[in-house]
């Protein structure tokens, strides 16, 4: 374990929330957009997507040594999925996407939704910034004893 290991393992939190807070925003800024490409290369609405993370260092070994020395070695991001709920049916007869009854599919995406997952992002990047700030201070108090 190196002098640094706190701040790398902070730095990946804040790298994995700032990706989580990017993906939100997408989401955001896509909570009317009725056609975008799925897979298949057909127009459907935008689908929400969802960060997905898991601890570095997966495997039985690294997890006994994390266990060992009573530390983590950080998260990841391991993909961005998603959401597989069905679309909402909003009744717009004017919609040039409206089908023969007049309702329009919407995306999936729910702005209450979003914007408590942007609270909890910001709160742990916040987090991680504290840590990473005092890591930092008790390391230049470290290097004042010296002088």
């Amino acid at each position: 374990m190196t002098i640094f290991h706190s701040m790398n393992t902070t730095a990946s939190g804040l790298t994995a929330q700032r990706l989580r807070m990017d993906v939100i925003a997408a989401n955001m800024a896509n909570v009317d957009t009725t056609r975008a490409k799925n897979i298949d290369g057909e127009w459907e609405p935008y689908r929400r997507q969802m960060v997905t993370m898991s601890p570095k260092g997966e495997s039985f070994s690294s997890m006994f040594q994390g266990a060992l020395n009573s530390v983590g070695s950080g998260v990841k991001v391991t993909s961005i999925k998603e959401d597989k709920t069905p679309f909402k049916l909003v009744y717009n007869p004017q919609h040039p996407d409206a089908d023969e009854q007049g309702y329009v599919q919407m995306p999936n995406v729910d702005p209450l939704k979003e914007m408590s997952d942007l609270i909890s992002a910001t709160r742990s990047y916040e987090a991680n910034i504290t840590v990473f700030n005092s890591t930092k201070n008790m390391l230049t108090k470290t290097l004042e004893i010296g002088k």
